[in-house]
């Protein structure tokens, strides 16, 4: 047990947590089980270090933070080990990539039923569903999700700021206020540029190649996070890749010819739509249906999940249209539902009422402005009435 709080005492004195993620405010931090997922590389291993930093004594015994990734949890279930810890008066324990243990739900339930005053805060994977595919833990955890750097943590990152988030409605009611409290403070198109290519994942802070770190990300996401949480035989792992370099490839601009992607893969339409929901749980990709319609039905739009993928998978080939609306999507998918809208006018229904369209503000002279859409537009820092800059729903978290 020393040699676990050997290892903890030094990542916690050496962790780097330049901006202190929103998340941590958000988490009702009494609840004895607290699940918190996300993608690869947005910082799960961090933020539960930057929690034990904020909140303990770093020689504070009753916190201990452990990685399932170590070999010693291959002979000694997390119950067993979380029953040693409680007894030596441990009362926090922070368990990161918790679904490399085996039968990790079970055990966890375990440790929920012998140790009413244990707190356990686990980590797993975005492609995780705790509750519908782990029905032990239904009404004993409280679920959460890390996102990658939004554009306004990357702001404050990059000028020393602390601009709040702002909510949808608060945007939507007055922009032009909040605008003015951020535009003396930061110039926020000096950075948008950067965010859209690397500013997502934490780990562009990090003294390497940042695209060759993504794509590394990007075939762990594949290999271990679909494959092994899904139970994917690996001889299918092949097909999977192909398929999201398709997809990527062809872009967004039009729907996706399932029955090709099918035959380009050789498979079914049902396998190529399975594949495509579990990228999407992994946060690869984003899913986009008409109002009303939903999976397994055939989308109208697949779009890389950030923008940041699109210059590490197929850097030649990105439009910098393509790229606004996925940062735009990627904003609102936190907390909003978003559709397609094939009307005219508009491309996207938010909360399948308020209808938007993603312009450059540098030729939208040339559009006739409708009362009923909102315009996010890009290369501009103002905006007035229904037309608000792309830049400040990066601030929504």
């Amino acid at each position: 047990m020393e040699a676990f709080f050997r290892t903890h005492r030094y990542l916690v004195e050496h962790v780097n947590a330049p901006v202190r993620r929103i998340l941590m405010d958000e988490i009702n931090w009494t609840d004895r089980m607290i699940g918190i997922k996300g993608t690869r590389g947005v910082g799960k291993t961090t933020f539960l270090l930057q929690y034990a930093k904020e909140n303990f004594d770093i020689q504070d015994k009753q916190c201990l933070y452990i990685n399932m990734n170590n070999f010693y949890f291959q002979g000694q279930g997390i119950a067993d080990f979380a029953g040693n810890f409680y007894k030596h008066g441990g009362r926090v324990l922070l368990i990161d990539q918790v679904f490399k243990q085996p039968n990790w739900s079970s055990e966890l339930r375990k440790c929920y039923d012998l140790y009413p005053n244990l707190k356990i805060v686990f980590t797993g994977s975005s492609v995780m569903r705790l509750k519908d595919e782990n029905p032990e833990l239904n009404g004993i955890v409280k679920s959460y999700n890390l996102r990658g750097f939004s554009f306004r943590e990357f702001l404050n990152l990059m000028t020393g700021n602390n601009f709040r988030p702002y909510s949808f409605e608060e945007i939507m009611e007055n922009p032009e206020r909040i605008i003015k409290q951020i535009l003396p403070k930061a110039s926020p198109n000096k950075y948008f540029q950067d965010y859209i290519h690397h500013g997502f994942y934490p780990f562009f802070q990090e003294d390497r190649n940042y695209s060759e770190n993504l794509l590394k990300t990007m075939n762990m996401m594949t290999e271990v996070d679909i494959l092994l949480i899904k139970q994917i035989e690996l001889k299918y792992l092949t097909k999977i890749k192909k398929l999201f370099y398709e997809i990527a490839e062809d872009g967004s601009s039009k729907a996706p010819n399932v029955s090709k992607l099918a035959q380009d893969i050789e498979t079914s339409r049902a396998t190529v739509m399975n594949y495509i929901k579990n990228l999407a749980d992994a946060r690869l990709l984003n899913i986009l249906y008409p109002v009303g319609q939903e999976f397994p039905k055939k989308p109208a739009k697949i779009m890389l999940h950030n923008s940041n993928l699109m210059y590490a998978i197929y850097p030649i080939k990105v439009e910098k249209q393509e790229a606004m609306e996925t940062f735009f999507v990627n904003c609102m998918w936190k907390d909003h539902k978003v559709n397609s809208c094939s009307t005219r006018d508009a491309q996207y229904i938010v909360d399948e009422k308020l209808k938007f369209r993603v312009l450059d503000a540098k030729t939208s002279g040339k559009f006739h402005s409708q009362p009923d859409v909102i315009y996010a537009r890009y290369n501009t820092e103002v905006g007035k009435d229904n037309q608000i800059p792309l830049w400040l729903l990066g601030f929504l978290y």
